[in-house]
């Protein structure tokens, strides 16, 4: 049977660094961590094997690329069958301004993430690109005002 991967304190201290900079050479961080690269690009390549990072990314500020409208939509499908949630969640995953889509209990069967250029172009991503979908019975959409926090999960 396979051991599961345990985080140590080091793990902790290096993910700590990398959270707040992805760009900060592994040199950089075993310099912070008394150890070596080595002991770094290891210690990240084992967290890699194990899942515990899934890779990295740059940030781009959706606002600096002109999107300034955030939605949130709670979908209802008409569930006559899993092939049905199947097909709207793949239509779904193909709207490019839908950057997040959870498979949700209670009222909706999925819950997205829109980033728009405007509310009206909010409306026009919900009527042609949601509710034209069919087995969609029902939407209820909440404008974000605006975003109080978005951090990671904290590294105890």
């Amino acid at each position: 049977m396979e051991e599961k991967f345990r985080i140590d304190s080091l793990d902790k201290r290096i993910l700590s660094i990398l959270m707040k900079d992805a760009r900060v050479p592994y040199l950089e961080v075993a310099r912070k961590c008394k150890v070596s690269g080595a002991a770094v690009h290891l210690r990240i390549q084992k967290m890699l094997d194990a899942g515990v990072i899934t890779g990295s990314q740059f940030n781009v500020s959706t606002i600096g690329l002109g999107f300034v409208t955030q939605a949130f939509i709670g979908i209802q499908v008409n569930l006559t069958s899993t092939r049905t949630h199947d097909e709207v969640y793949d239509k779904i995953s193909h709207v490019p301004e839908v950057v997040e889509c959870h498979h949700t209990t209670g009222k909706y069967s999925l819950f997205i993430k829109i980033t728009a250029k405007s509310n009206e172009h909010l409306k026009r991503i919900i009527i042609t690109k949601i509710q034209s979908i069919l087995e969609v019975t029902a939407t209820e959409t909440f404008i974000s005002l605006e975003e109080g926090f978005n951090r990671q999960v904290p590294i105890d």
